[in-house]
């Protein structure tokens, strides 16, 4: 960063106070459980950690009945996170699960007329404050699906999952052309591999990839977190790790395929497996970020309290208490991974060596302050400080 004044001469031997601000990196987390109206200590917790929030648009919920959206409780959230700085993602725009059970009396030309009217509703209304949504949810396994009867899929059968992805993609954008559109999936494999490509050779304009890492049986580990990521990296889109849960109590028994099977009457939290959580999010965090195509990494659900599965694997226990995880990527974020306050001295050119993460930093020089951004990778910047006032 150089500093010129205002005949644009360096500025020798100047302090300059450096501060940063904002990560460019998304360090996300669900927002399910926050209360706007009536902000908690969860709420408290969640923003001390987070910058990003996901924001549940589960169609069977937010529309139980034709032309009833719940609007409303979700702008007054969205606009609450908005209004303190936090990127928003809206998840999913399309799924075939929580698909309302209304879509079933209609037929392939009303369903794809309702999905259609349901997009451009969400899209449009919530424009300006989200601009980014999972556009449709877990295509692999779509056409196949048979957990349990719904019109998306039928619509699929009848018409082809591509048909039904560029319907969720191309509504989508034509919707809000500014929103990022990401093809979420859980499904790792060479499989959704191919349903990118296909994509890709439709002319799809996919924003983002997003790469779901529930890890209820366990930790992956480096090697295999770092090998997913690689090879989704080669299409050269962003990468988003969408879902990410580390349980801090029993394990899921490693021969449950689908886990929604896993159904306990009780499944706690454990000292042994809080520290475990622990030492597991900062070696997950640290691989993730290494990786110079991911974007964001969205950690799902803060608390135990209506956690996915009923599964112990938020960062704060039922009680509202946090966990030694929460500390342990508070530390990481916050501290190990934050530029405070520093003040550097230009050399004979005005220049100063700034480095630190990407994103947003404050910056003072005699008395007047500016904002600048710091890509991924680095840059040059230089700022003239403006000539002083005359009485």
């Amino acid at each position: 960063m150089r500093i010129v004044d205002e005949h644009g001469e360096p500025m020798v031997g100047a302090d300059v106070e450096v501060e940063q601000i904002r990560h460019a990196f998304g360090f996300g987390c669900t927002a399910f459980e926050l209360r706007p109206d009536e902000p908690d200590a969860c709420t408290s917790l969640w923003l001390d950690l987070f910058t990003m929030a996901t924001l549940p648009f589960y169609w069977r919920w937010f529309e139980p009945a034709p032309g009833a959206p719940d609007t409303e409780r979700l702008r007054r959230l969205a606009g609450f996170l908005h209004a303190r700085g936090v990127t928003l993602k809206g998840h999913p725009l399309l799924w075939h699960t929580l698909a309302p059970s209304w879509l079933l009396d209609l037929d392939a030309q009303d369903v794809e007329r309702a999905i259609t009217t349901r997009i451009t509703r969400e899209a449009s209304d919530f424009a300006g404050l989200i601009d980014q949504w999972d556009a449709i949810n877990e295509t692999v396994i779509l056409p196949t699906f048979e957990a349990e009867d719904n019109a998306v899929t039928r619509l699929a059968r009848a018409r082809g999952r591509m048909h039904v992805i560029r319907l969720a993609f191309e509504t989508a954008r034509a919707a809000n052309p500014h929103a990022r559109l990401v093809l979420n999936d859980f499904d790792l494999s060479s499989a959704f591999e191919d349903v990118i490509e296909e994509c890709l050779d439709a002319g799809i304009d996919i924003g983002a990839i997003g790469l779901q890492t529930h890890m209820h049986q366990g930790f992956r580990g480096e090697e295999q977190i770092t090998e997913v990521i690689e090879r989704f990296s080669r299409f050269g889109l962003p990468i988003q790790l969408t879902e990410t849960t580390l349980v801090s109590g029993d394990l899921m028994p490693s021969h449950i395929v689908d886990l929604n099977d896993h159904v306990v009457e009780s499944w706690p939290t454990t000292p042994e497996g809080e520290d475990r959580q622990a030492d597991e999010l900062v070696r997950h965090y640290r691989t993730v970020l290494a990786r110079p195509a991911v974007e964001s990494l969205t950690y799902w659900g803060l608390g135990d309290a209506g956690a996915w599965l009923g599964a112990p694997a938020g960062l704060v226990r039922a009680d509202g208490s946090p966990k030694p995880g929460y500390h342990a990527l508070k530390q990481l974020i916050r501290d190990e991974w934050w530029m405070g306050r520093h003040v550097l001295r230009t050399d004979d050119d005005g220049a100063v060596a700034v480095r630190g993460f990407a994103g947003d930093y404050e910056i003072g020089v005699a008395g007047q302050r500016s904002q600048i951004s710091i890509p991924r990778g680095g840059g040059s910047v230089e700022l003239t400080r403006p000539a002083p006032s005359r009485p």
